[in-house]
């Protein structure tokens, strides 16, 4: 079985619990993402993310997002050409966008590196995923 192996990060929240960061390439550039067992579904940011696309990339979704302390938040669906996390390369990787500007606002205010986004459940169960605390490593599955 082929597999890569992806190291993590671990950021302490002022003593109050801790966040696993995984490096990913998209848009041909490297960002940091909350490793999100809870999260469904892989999410990027809106702002940064408009950053980065053409206009009309966004597409609007009929889906109301839960979690962030609300079950309104307005969703979108951007199709990313690929997202590369270690050896795993995926296309046209569909993928959840919302202001997630409150997070980035907390890590800044934190003095922490900054995130675009989670790696969610989508991809961690369909990879295999091993979250290793001990080495902080991410082991994936290669198909």
């Amino acid at each position: 079985m082929r597999t890569t192996k992806v190291p993590l990060q671990l950021i302490n929240l002022q003593n109050d619990g801790f966040h696993l960061l995984v490096e990913v390439v998209v848009f041909s550039k490297p960002f940091n993402v909350v490793l999100d067992t809870g999260a469904s579904k892989t999410v990027l940011d809106k702002t940064t993310v408009e950053n980065h696309i053409t206009a009309g990339d966004l597409l609007s979704s009929d889906k109301l997002s839960t979690g962030l302390g609300t079950n309104s938040m307005e969703s979108f669906i951007l199709n990313l050409p690929s997202l590369h996390i270690g050896k795993l390369k995926l296309k046209d990787f569909e993928a959840a966008v919302l202001d997630l500007s409150s997070i980035s606002v907390a890590y800044e205010n934190l003095q922490l590196p900054p995130v675009i986004g989670v790696l969610g459940g989508d991809i961690l169960q369909q990879y295999n995923a091993v979250i290793d605390y001990g080495n902080l490593q991410l082991t994936l599955r290669l198909f």
